[in-house]
């Protein structure tokens, strides 16, 4: 296929990164919702899109962190696995959907054992149905972690992850730095409205004790960085000892020596998220993973073509991998 050349018109890693949620209009899908109960009476919403019929491959998508089905890049990737017959599903992780979830606890980066419970339920929902996945961002690190814990029995006979921060510390630091500290000041905003949001409701529902875990968590002031809201919010929240040992164990760079199922990873080295020493180097990699970096292209951007006709590289990119690896219409 043609190589991805970034767009000249977006230079450096920041316009790609905001070119695409700042500028691109939204494609219109209709979509259906479907509310997954988790074993522990928690749910997710997933949205369906393209065929019905379960004889066609599903592609199960992964959006990032404060993001969720309705983010541009999801829908974009929508409306093309559809042009190629296929199903896919756009998981939104706790609490994306527009609607809190049930639980004090919520999503993070490590979050695989959501992801796998998805898996499962959609293979014994038709067994027969091809499985393949993509994830971005966040979601490329929970899909990697759970390709890596998995191993042979990760069900997906393809897998993709873009933009993945595979050091969770070093990202952390990495948006500390520079105009990055606009996203980490972003992100800030929309994680610690994710949880001020559910302890309102908690309260308004009598759900006394899912209020009282997020009520322990003490005050929410004066978190400016990951480090802080990972320290007080994500590990107590998921049994982590600390930042640090949530960063240690659920970074992916970790567990890609382990992953078996075919799996393409596209990077950029301008990515404003993400160190160039936080690559993962070749020997780290299993045989059956492709990692493919470009010198441009952003955090989830990938913008390519002219200023009056953009592209998105990932669009061609994900479904020709996949078909590449046997994900087809009859299979």
């Amino acid at each position: 296929m043609t190589p991805f050349r970034p767009a000249r018109w977006l230079p450096g890693g920041h316009l790609p990164t905001l070119y695409g949620p700042l500028c691109r209009p939204a494609p219109a899908l209709d979509r259906r919702r479907q509310r997954m109960t988790l074993a522990d009476g928690d749910f997710l919403d997933l949205d369906w899109y393209g065929p019905e019929d379960a004889s066609h491959p599903c592609v199960i998508l992964l959006h990032g962190l404060t993001g969720s089905s309705d983010s541009l890049y999801i829908l974009g990737q929508q409306q093309a696995l559809a042009a190629k017959g296929w199903q896919s599903v756009a998981v939104n992780w706790r609490g994306c959907s527009g609607e809190p979830n049930h639980l004090a606890r919520g999503y993070h980066s490590g979050a695989s054992e959501d992801l796998a419970e998805v898996i499962d339920q959609l293979q014994r929902s038709a067994p027969n149905r091809t499985l393949a996945a993509a994830g971005f961002s966040l979601g490329g690190n929970v899909l990697l972690k759970y390709l890596g814990e998995r191993g042979e029995a990760s069900g997906l006979q393809a897998a993709a992850a873009i933009s993945v921060p595979f050091r969770l510390d070093q990202c952390a630091d990495r948006l500390q730095v520079g105009f990055s500290r606009v996203y980490q000041a972003r992100f800030m905003r929309d994680m610690l409205a994710y949880v001020t949001n559910k302890q309102r409701l908690f309260a308004h529902q009598g759900r006394d004790a899912e209020h009282a875990s997020l009520s322990a968590l003490g005050s929410l002031a004066g978190m400016d960085s990951f480090w802080d809201f990972d320290e007080r919010v994500t590990a107590p929240l998921h049994g982590y000892a600390s930042a640090a040992d949530y960063y240690r164990r659920c970074s992916s760079r970790f567990f890609l020596g382990s992953i078996t199922t075919p799996t393409l990873i596209v990077q950029a080295l301008n990515d404003p998220f993400v160190y160039p020493h936080s690559l993962p180097e070749q020997a780290e990699l299993s045989a059956s993973t492709r990692f493919e970096l470009h010198t441009g292209g952003g955090h989830v951007g990938f913008v390519e073509g002219s200023l009056r006709r953009p592209g998105f590289y990932l669009e061609r990119r994900l479904p020709a991998w996949f078909a590449e690896h046997g994900v087809q219409t009859g299979t």
